[in-house]
């Protein structure tokens, strides 16, 4: 498949990879500060562990909304194109972004205050609900014979990068700034930042084109009218599968990160800053296992990738216990590494094996509706269902919570397993 001459690769991939690195930063953000700060900013109980838990519903709230924004930007996406539906997804969740820096906490107002900061993490929501689906699209949509998956790796590749930029802004923070700082005002920074990498998202997406399957699919037939019903009357089986083959990825990011956070600082008596620097490092595995599963998936197909990973989940969830302790930051970090390594394998191979499930004339919303709904089944309640399991009987009922969702993905992988490369 040739790539239109105005945009070459290597823009394609910089877009790509730069658009869904802001959105995944904008949403790490709020991840990182529901774990630490918004639960006495906002949600102030006199049990800390319910403020705790508040603050995690609230993060789950854009998972909900995930899936609206990918029926809403994936009906446009099949219809007037990928272009102009990725740069009003990135707009969308710029804009939520920033307003959060600006918003009174509850000793300010009240209620209001975290009903304000559930509306704008809705808006979040809504907004990388058409992100994932359309950056996928863009670079496999305009890979070479051969390569679908390695370019299809740039989007998740996003994850680490948007990841590695917002915990080390919360860690310069932290080294900067005293604690009263930073709950004060230094958490508002992040989200104020977001800003500029919001217009850097821009400046490289207006310059695309579109890709050659959705020129195809239009010079075909005409665009499907209401692209969700064609979805879901055609190709039900996919849809399904593409849904549950998606869990793993989202239970095993979310309890490595959002989950342990919140668990190791409060919990297990972890300084702040040396937990944020071991998460750090530790999502260089992620982006590692990332473009070495995508490379096998080229070679040996994304099903079998996927499986291995799953299989490997199930692995990493029985042994969280193990690691993760008091007093032993080194086995914290190896359980870390290895669980965001394998998270790599579980994840990557997706921004192929997804629009490989579905024709270019429903693509876009195919593959937002599947990793959006996959999305709340396996990451939108998850830090609030491991906080309360650890709770009530400590880290193995969150180890098998998690090899639980990996043995539901390979159910999924399991239905559809002839599917090849788009």
């Amino acid at each position: 498949m040739t790539v239109t001459p105005i945009a070459s690769h290597r823009r394609i991939l910089f877009a790509s990879l730069v658009g869904t690195s802001v959105e995944f930063y904008d949403f790490y953000i709020y991840a990182t500060a529901a774990a630490l700060v918004f639960p006495a900013l906002f949600f102030p109980a006199t049990d800390p562990a319910l403020a705790q838990l508040a603050s995690y519903a609230s993060f789950s709230v854009a998972f909900f909304a995930r899936p609206l924004g990918g029926l809403v930007f994936g009906h446009y996406g099949d219809r007037m194109g990928r272009k102009t539906t990725l740069v009003a997804s990135l707009m969308l969740m710029g804009i939520s972004t920033v307003l959060i820096a600006f918003l009174p906490t509850y000793a300010m107002i009240g209620w209001v205050a975290p009903a304000l900061l559930c509306l704008l993490r809705f808006g979040q929501g809504l907004g990388l609900g058409g992100e994932w689906g359309g950056a996928s699209l863009l670079a496999v949509e305009n890979a070479p014979r051969g390569w679908a998956y390695r370019y299809g790796a740039f989007p998740p590749m996003g994850a680490p990068v948007g990841f590695i930029f917002a915990n080390g802004f919360f860690l310069l923070l932290g080294a900067l700034l005293t604690d009263d700082q930073f709950r004060e005002w230094g958490w508002r920074l992040p989200f104020l930042a977001s800003a500029g990498l919001v217009g850097l998202g821009l400046w490289v997406r207006v310059k695309l084109t579109e890709t050659p399957a959705f020129v195809e699919a239009q010079e075909a037939a005409p665009p499907p009218r209401i692209p969700v019903g064609e979805l879901l009357r055609e190709h039900w089986l996919p849809t399904a599968a593409g849904t549950i083959g998606t869990v793993a990825c989202f239970a095993l990011f979310y309890i490595s990160t959002v989950f342990i956070i919140g668990y190791a600082t409060r919990g297990l008596g972890y300084d702040r800053e040396s937990f944020l620097a071991v998460e750090l490092v530790a999502i260089l595995f992620m982006a590692a296992g990332i473009w070495i599963a995508s490379s096998y998936a080229d070679r040996i197909g994304a099903a079998r990738v996927l499986a291995i990973g799953c299989v490997a989940t199930v692995f990493v969830g029985l042994t969280i216990g193990l690691f993760v302790t008091a007093n032993a930051l080194a086995g914290v970090f190896a359980w870390l590494a290895l669980g965001l390594f394998v998270m790599g394998f579980v994840y990557g191979p997706l921004g192929g094996w997804l629009p490989s499930l579905f024709p270019a004339r429903v693509r876009y919303t195919g593959v937002s509706v599947t990793f959006n709904i996959g999305g709340i089944i396996g990451g939108g309640l998850t830090p609030f269902i491991a906080q309360a399991l650890a709770e009530k009987g400590g880290l193995a009922l969150v180890g098998w919570y998690l090899a639980g969702a990996a043995a539901l993905s390979l159910l999924g992988l399991a239905l559809v397993r002839k599917r090849g490369a788009v």
